[in-house]
C-alpha cells in the first residue's frame, strides 16, 4: 500500500521557491529547503525526485505568482499606454512591499542554470515569451490607436519592456527604493515613444 504524502506541498513549494529566491540553487542546500519547508529530505525527494525537482516546481510557483497575473493584467484591455504604466508601476509595488530583497526567480535562473539545464532553460524562455507576447500586443494596439509611436516594432518595444521588468527586479533587490525604480518606469515609458 502506498503511503499517504504527510505535508502540504503547495506550502512547501512555496518554501522553496522563497529559499531559491534567497539564495539561489546552488546556494541553497537539501538541508536549506528542508528547514525551510519542514519536510524531511527523504520527503522531498519522494515528492520532487531531487533538488532540481523541487526548484522546477518552485520555478512554475513564481510563474502563477508573477508572470502570469502580469499576463492578466496586460490582457484587460484598458488603453495601451495606461496599461503599460500600470503593469511597470504593479512590479515596482510588489518589489518595494517585499522588503527582504529576493531576487527574482527567473533572473536568478537566467544567469546561474540556463548555460547548463535544458529544462531551466525551456521554462525561463517560455516564461519570458508569454510576458514578451502579452507586452507585444499592448503596444502593438497602442501604436495603432496613435498612443505610441511605430517608429519601433511592437516586438522590440515589448523585449525592451521585458528587459526593464527584470532590471526592475535585480535593482530592487539591491535597493527598494520606490521613488529610484519609478524614475525608472518614467524613463522607459518615454523610450517608448
Amino acid at each position: 500500500m502506498a503511503r499517504v504524502r504527510e505535508f502540504d506541498t503547495d506550502r512547501a513549494v512555496e518554501a522553496a521557491m522563497n529559499a531559491f529566491r534567497r539564495k539561489g540553487f546552488e546556494g541553497t542546500s537539501v538541508q536549506d529547503l528542508v528547514d525551510a519547508t519542514g519536510v524531511g529530505r527523504g520527503s522531498l525527494y519522494a515528492a520532487f525526485g531531487s533538488k532540481e525537482g523541487l526548484y522546477l516546481a518552485a520555478m512554475d510557483r513564481y510563474r502563477e505568482r508573477h508572470a502570469l497575473p502580469l499576463v492578466e493584467v496586460l490582457r484587460q484591455g484598458a488603453p495601451g499606454r495606461e496599461l503599460l504604466r500600470e503593469a511597470l508601476v504593479a512590479a515596482v509595488d510588489e518589489i518595494a512591499r517585499d522588503g527582504s530583497r529576493r531576487a527574482c526567480l527567473i533572473v536568478g535562473a537566467a544567469m546561474e542554470r540556463i548555460a547548463h539545464d535544458p529544462q531551466v532553460a525551456a521554462h525561463v524562455r517560455s516564461t519570458t515569451e508569454l510576458l514578451e507576447d502579452a507586452l507585444a500586443e499592448v503596444v502593438a494596439e497602442a501604436q495603432a490607436a496613435g498612443q505610441l509611436s511605430g517608429k519601433r516594432g511592437a516586438r522590440d518595444l515589448a523585449r525592451y519592456l521585458v528587459v526593464t521588468l527584470h532590471g526592475l527586479r535585480v535593482m530592487g533587490a539591491i535597493a527598494p527604493d520606490r521613488d529610484a525604480l519609478m524614475a525608472v518606469v518614467d524613463v522607459a515609458l518615454d523610450a517608448l515613444d
